[in-house]
Parts: C-alpha cells; sequence; structure tokens
C-alpha cells in the first residue's frame, strides 16, 4: 500500500492497549500499514509511559531506530544510537513530600519506584507486587529489571523516574484523584493502565515529550495524528491535530478524542492508516 502523500507528519502511537496486541506483538497489517505512511511522508513516534528500560526490547522487535517518548514524557530516547537525549527525574523529597500528604487523606498506599536511566528498573516497596501491570507482561525479549526492597527508604537510594501506587481499597481513578486533591501541588498523579496510578513531575505528560520531539523532526502539533487508550494519553491526543481513542479505552479518554478506531486486537491503529492513506 503506497501514496502519494499522508496528510500528517507524525503518527504518535501509545504502546500497550494501543499498537500493542494483548499478547506484547504488533500484527503485521499495522506495521505495513505504518511502513506505508512512512513512506507517504510521515514519521512514526512510539510515546509511551514505559521508561526506556522497559521499551527497548519492542523498538528492537519493530525494527525502530528513531526518537521516542518513553516513561510519560520525562524521556527521549534515540533508538538508534540507544542514548537518552533527555531525561526528567521525579525530586526524591517533593515526592516523599506528596506522599505523605496522600497518605495523610487515604492511608497508607504501596509504592515502587521506577529508577532513572537507560538501564533503570523498578525498586518494589513493601506490600508491592505486580499484578495488571502492561510492563510486567511476559514477552520473550523483556528485561527482568524489577527487584524488591526491604523498606520504604529503599526506594530512595538512586534518582527516580515516577513512582507506582496502590490503594487497598480506592480504585485507579480515585487514588489518583485523592493524589491530585492531597499533593497536587506538588506531583502529577495520573491512570496509565489497568492497576496502574503513576506520580509523576509536576506538569510532565506525554505532549511535553512528544513536542520535544516534533520540534527536532521540524513538525508540529498540527501535522500529528495520536493514538491511545488510557487517562494519560490525554494531553498526547488533545496537543495532536487528531486525537484517535481505541476502542474500549478510558471514558475520560473517550470524552476528548476526535475519533474512535476499533481495539488493539483488532488492528484499530491500521484501519485509520489505511483509510488515510487512501485519501
Amino acid at each position: 500500500m503506497t501514496a502519494s502523500r499522508f496528510p500528517y507528519q507524525l503518527i504518535a502511537t501509545d504502546l500497550d492497549g494501543t499498537l500493542l496486541r494483548g499478547d506484547q506483538t504488533i500484527s503485521e497489517r499495522t506495521r505495513a500499514a505504518l511502513a506505508a505512511a512512512g513512506t507517504a511522508g510521515a514519521a512514526h513516534i512510539v510515546a509511551t509511559g514505559r521508561t526506556v528500560a522497559w521499551t527497548r526490547h519492542i523498538l528492537d522487535d519493530l525494527g525502530y531506530t528513531g526518537l521516542a517518548v518513553c516513561g510519560q514524557g520525562g524521556q527521549l530516547y534515540h533508538a538508534g544510537e540507544d542514548r537518552l537525549l533527555t531525561s526528567v527525574t521525579l525530586d526524591r523529597a517533593v515526592a516523599r513530600r506528596a506522599l505523605e500528604a496522600l497518605e495523610q487523606r487515604v492511608g497508607p498506599v504501596v509504592v515502587a519506584a521506577s529508577l532513572d536511566g537507560l538501564d533503570g528498573g523498578i525498586a518494589m516497596g513493601p506490600g508491592f507486587a505486580w499484578r495488571q501491570n502492561p510492563e510486567a507482561v511476559p514477552h520473550p525479549n523483556a528485561p527482568d529489571l524489577s527487584r524488591p526492597v526491604a523498606d520504604r527508604e529503599g526506594l530512595w537510594t538512586a534518582p527516580i523516574s515516577k513512582l507506582y501506587l496502590r490503594h487497598p481499597e480506592l480504585s485507579d481513578d480515585q487514588l489518583a484523584a485523592a493524589g491530585t486533591e492531597a499533593a497536587g501541588a506538588y506531583a502529577a498523579f495520573v491512570v496509565s493502565g489497568e492497576d496502574l496510578v503513576e506520580m509523576l513531575p509536576l506538569g510532565l505528560t506525554k505532549a511535553t515529550g512528544l513536542s520535544l520531539a516534533a520540534r527536532r523532526l521540524g513538525a508540529t502539533a498540527a501535522g500529528t495524528i495520536a493514538f491511545g487508550d488510557m487517562p494519560n494519553d490525554i494531553p498526547m491526543l488533545s496537543w495532536a491535530a487528531h486525537g484517535v481513542a481505541m476502542a474500549g479505552a478510558h471514558p475520560h479518554l473517550l470524552a476528548v478524542a476526535d475519533e474512535v478506531t476499533a481495539g488493539n486486537d483488532a488492528e484499530g491503529i491500521a484501519k485509520v492508516l489505511e483509510r488515510l492513506l487512501l485519501g
């Protein structure tokens, strides 16, 4: 499939629940549609909540050599050079203050810290265990980068990109809302997947990293189409000229999307790209 001109300069895609199918693979149809759009002049850019360490094996599988926005916009990664171009960390003193404010409101939460850097793993605090976390779904080439720490002090021994938060009773949406109410002056709180609430540096979103990557590529928001499925994708879809939600996406994302396509297991991205390629 080819076209003389694709209507957008950039195609920004989330990974989990969007570009990746439930088995953590990318369909041949989607690969072909992205390649055809590339031939027609569009650049594909991955924009994921995963940090670089949890994204590399997927980019390798794609044969991806361009820029990738990782860590909810905090990391700009050059896949071809295996190099971090920018990295924004969560101030650990601020994170502790925000966590204290949150727990004063809702009681104890369990916490894990995503460590900064190309090989940054995840330090899992007491009581934290992966359940529905997309970053822990088995993949043939996925690294094993999680490690438990004996107490919460073990979370603060190295620079961190973000925190993962869980509450024994509150839903993801309730916990993120409570975090914003209790500590929104210190940090940002976002739902990025099922059983995934994250604390981020204040003001950091996928749109932050995507706009930086776009400037490096000579592209603009007006020339971008973006695909996503969760609330952490809202800033990215709002920034782009055209925001596409996957079927079954979080209601908050559906409310701001310009279009809803089929789900990630039903060639949702490919269907939109193929339509645009046909003009």
